[in-house]
């Protein structure tokens, strides 16, 4: 039988192990490179930027890194200008059962505790977050240390300002004020 102080020390000693694997398994590959991410499998559209999986039979809230869309949601403040076309778009590009590869960056979750990932569409590899921007659905918002596409989601988003596409051609630019309500009648409703 252990004595008092083996058992201490192994109180002590599991938890900061198995905290040291998960460090791990959370840290970017020691070459540099990128994590390939886990499948995953759309439940819900949240806004245009934030979605709901499952994730082996959880479900996790998936925040897009390096893109910003309109809020539609946040009870503190109104839907703005092309909110509602930037949600609608990501429910049409991942409709409930869409099979989804989550790739992260360095963090793994932001500080409303939802996971931070580039979203791949399983069916033909489309990386949803620099088509958002690309069709002017998002603006780039890059939060370091998470700026693994950083390059592409500026090229697409230099692209969708010059041609005056979505929100850039609607609006003027994100965060602008828009309708009271939205074209389906709905106000916003809180961070989801």
């Amino acid at each position: 039988m252990p004595s008092p102080a083996t058992r201490s020390l192994a109180l002590a000693v599991v938890p900061a192990l198995l905290a040291g694997a998960a460090l791990v398994l959370l840290a970017p590959p020691p070459d540099g490179g990128r994590p390939t991410g886990g499948a995953a499998t759309v439940v819900r559209v949240v806004d245009g930027d934030t979605l709901v999986v499952d994730l082996g039979g959880r479900e996790a809230t998936v925040r897009l890194i390096g893109i910003d869309t309109p809020e539609t949601v946040d009870r503190d403040a109104p839907v703005e200008c092309y909110g509602p076309e930037a949600s609608a778009r990501l429910r049409e590009l991942l409709p409930p059962g869409t099979e989804v590869r989550l790739v992260r960056d360095v963090e793994p979750r932001d500080v409303y505790d939802r996971l931070l990932a580039y979203v791949h569409r399983a069916s033909d590899g489309l990386v949803v977050n620099v088509s958002l921007v690309a069709d002017g659905f998002a603006a780039e918002r890059h939060l370091p240390p998470n700026t693994a596409l950083r390059p592409d989601i500026e090229r697409a988003e230099q692209a969708a300002r010059s041609a005056g596409l979505g929100l850039w051609g609607a609006c003027g630019g994100p965060h602008v004020a828009g309708p009271a309500t939205a074209p389906d009648g709905v106000t916003g409703g809180g961070r989801q």
